[in-house]
């Protein structure tokens, strides 16, 4: 999301079809990956099997029980990173969407719709027998998203403050 990319002559087409595509489907496909993982088949018990042997080959043998430690570590993260992806498809489509607005509403903007699908992902996998629905996975998932975001205004005021008139 840097500062070129809102001088893009796409974003001037705010009518176009293409305009709307090329906005918002990062955002679609975001939610379409969360749903296809929001399965039995990504569930704790399934994920281990491919995990852990591509962790042992990277870093060597690991016991059990110090792997069931690194495994909700790993899933944990998936959550941070995969969800702070999405908060930032939506703070893109946000941006470009309302042109006028402060960063700060595209921001909250963003963490209501990461926060809407994070809460729907859990009330989903609440209904599957392997997976479970926690709180804490959707605050980890709001926590990501809200980190990257950070990280992406702090590039952007530090890198070329004039062209964000609009974040403060």
């Amino acid at each position: 999301m840097s500062s070129s990319l809102a001088s893009t002559p796409v974003s001037n087409k705010r009518g176009s079809v293409r305009f709307w595509v090329w906005t918002w489907l990062p955002v679609a496909l975001g939610i379409v990956m969360i749903m296809c993982e929001s399965t039995e088949t990504f569930g704790g018990n399934h994920t281990s099997r491919w995990l852990r042997p591509i962790f042992q080959w990277l870093f060597g043998p690991i016991g059990d029980e110090r792997w069931e430690h690194i495994h909700l570590l790993l899933r944990k993260t998936g959550h941070f990173l995969g969800y702070g992806f999405i908060g930032l498809a939506w703070l893109r489509a946000w941006w470009f969407t309302l042109p006028h607005s402060r960063f700060r509403t595209d921001m909250f903007l963003a963490m209501l719709g990461t926060a809407a699908i994070a809460s729907c992902d859990e009330w989903h996998q609440s209904f599957l027998p392997n997976r479970t629905s926690s709180v804490r996975d959707v605050l980890i998932d709001c926590t990501g998203a809200l980190t990257l975001q950070l990280i992406v205004y702090t590039y952007m005021r530090v890198t070329n403050p004039k062209k964000l008139h609009r974040a403060v």
